[in-house]
């Protein structure tokens, strides 16, 4: 059996002196927002405000209808917030392990599902609910035209 060496020699080292800087730096990738994914997001964050903003301004609560197509609009505006911020500061990448396509793409078919029924939900409420020619009619009027086309140039991309 062979002996053990009798003298051992150990050697520590400290981290490199850049190791941190990279975590507490967050800068944001403009090229992102000069691209087709990051202009459309883009858009899709300013027809998300436009919809529920447009719903909100009237009183929406009063009907059941209106609740749901809030619930979609704000909700997926959020997420589209949460996704826009991640891929500007390129954290996606620090989630390696996130197929990040595959996710987006069932973000955006989910979305689009759930906007058709809103968009269904809010057309079908604006005869029920309003008077043609008052404000909240053509408000929430504007608001299911607003919808429909966002989740579509999603499906179109």
């Amino acid at each position: 059996m062979a002996e053990f060496p009798s003298k051992v020699s150990t050697r520590t080292s400290s981290p490199a002196q850049g190791a941190g800087a990279s975590v507490s730096a967050l800068r944001p990738d403009l090229g992102f927002v000069r691209s087709s994914l990051g202009a459309l997001m883009l858009l899709q964050l300013v027809l998300g405000l436009l919809v529920w903003a447009l719903i909100a301004d009237t009183p929406y609560h009063l009907y059941p209808a209106y609740g749901w197509v809030m619930f979609v609009a704000v909700f997926l505006w959020l997420v589209t917030i949460v996704f826009f911020i991640l891929y500007l500061f390129q954290l996606h990448m620090k989630l390696y392990m996130v197929p990040w396509p595959l996710v987006l793409m069932i973000f955006n078919v989910g979305a689009t599902v759930l906007y058709i029924t809103a968009f269904i939900t809010c057309s079908a409420a604006v005869e029920l609910t309003s008077l043609k020619g008052t404000r909240p009619y053509n408000q929430r009027a504007a608001a299911s035209m607003l919808g429909w086309p966002r989740r579509l140039q999603k499906c179109l991309r």
